[in-house]
């Protein structure tokens, strides 16, 4: 339990042991499912929490209540992190009024089998909600991630709950920076999203903010423009970092040659930033955050049934459903008889807006050998000069 402002108390929980969240992301440092306590003539929580933590999020919450009851419970996201606890919430708190936008209570009812009628407030944008000397106000925010989401406005404390928006892995006491983690979590979750998390960025800018309260990972209250900036990037697909970014599948190492020698070229020849992934063995995600965040890339794969092996076949069509755009590409394809992933990696990049692919693309007959060399010193000049 956190106090976020005298009468804001985050009640939400840190689940350190978690190791793959949404079945998919790996989390070194686990994760936090936060939940807002607002302490007012009327009381208030800002979402629930994932089922398998309820216990220990109820006991933060009476804990907060100090035995007070509940008035409301305002649902911003219906994602079972966030609410897989109204059941037992509403169980516990009989005259407890849910709010939420119309959308939410669709699902609701789909998630849940309760009598929702007579607890039902139906909000939509722009309206309020008065507990005292704190007013909530509700902002429509489609599609980050999911179409049922609201973000909540506190006057008063000028205090933003933004849902899913500005959170990150990892639990709120994770000794890390936030960029990394948020940037993975924003790119791999909302990534597809960028026309409509800058149409909330928008509704944002008309407010006074001093602090964001997100659904995971920490509070945040200073430096807030640092933050939102990042969202502004993120969403408009601009590159963040001036670097080079090269991704590569093999499977008896020549292509991994390939790319290590191209790396090597690229370090020597400036101070250009450089990172590299394994896209057999790294995490996918990772290769997708950092395929976003540089402003070129290099992917290098070997051919595969008549096309490209399926890890960066795999990668390419991840991107595309992030909506990958705005970058500059090159290729490199090796095959010991007739090559054909340089024109598979071609024809996916095709399929996404504004990229520019580096021609001629480099071709290896199965191994790295003195003409290879040369075309990717060849490579390297260009992409510096990109």
């Amino acid at each position: 339990m956190e106090h976020v402002t005298e009468k804001i108390i985050n009640i939400g929980v840190n689940d350190s042991e978690l190791t793959l969240f949404e079945g998919q992301y790996a989390v070194k440092h686990g994760m936090a499912y936060n939940s807002y306590v607002i302490l007012d003539e009327k009381t208030a929580v800002m979402d629930t929490v994932d089922g398998h933590v309820t216990d220990d999020w109820l006991s933060g919450l009476e804990q907060a209540l100090n035995g007070r009851t509940l008035d409301y419970l305002v649902i911003q996201h219906m994602e079972p992190d966030h609410s897989g606890s109204i059941q037992d919430l509403a169980d516990r708190f009989p005259d407890m009024k849910i709010v939420s936008s119309a959308p939410a209570f669709n699902m609701m009812k789909q998630f849940f089998e309760m009598d929702l009628e007579s607890r039902m407030v139906v909000i939509k944008e722009g309206d309020t909600l008065e507990l005292g000397e704190h007013t909530l106000q509700f902002y429509t925010a489609p599609m980050v991630h999911w179409p049922e989401v609201i973000v909540t406005y506190e006057k008063s404390e000028k205090v933003v709950f933004s849902a899913d928006g500005f959170g990150k892995f990892g639990t709120r006491d994770a000794a890390e920076d936030w960029t990394c983690e948020a940037r993975r979590y924003y790119i791999n979750i909302c990534g597809k999203y960028g026309v409509q998390v800058q149409a909330l960025l928008k509704k944002l800018s008309t407010l006074d903010v001093s602090v964001i309260c997100p659904l995971h990972g920490p509070v945040l209250t200073e430096n807030l423009a640092y933050y939102i900036g990042k969202y502004d990037i993120w969403s408009r697909y601009e590159p963040e970092d001036r670097g080079i970014f090269i991704a590569y599948a093999s499977v008896y190492g020549h292509t991994k040659e390939a790319a290590l020698k191209l790396k090597e070229m690229l370090e020597t020849r400036s101070r250009e930033k450089v990172t590299i992934c394994d896209l057999c063995r790294d995490d996918p995600h990772e290769a997708i955050e950092d395929a976003f965040r540089y402003d070129r890339m290099v992917l290098a794969a070997i051919s595969y049934d008549a096309g490209v092996f399926p890890a960066m076949d795999d990668f390419l069509r991840h991107l595309k459903g992030k909506n990958f755009q705005k970058r500059t590409v090159a290729i490199i394809e090796n095959g010991s008889w007739g090559p054909t992933a340089g024109k598979a990696m071609k024809a996916l990049l095709g399929e996404m807006k504004d990229i520019t692919v580096i021609e001629p693309m480099i071709t290896i007959k199965s191994a790295v050998k003195p003409e290879t060399m040369e075309k990717l010193g060849e490579l390297a000049d260009v992409l510096l000069k990109s």
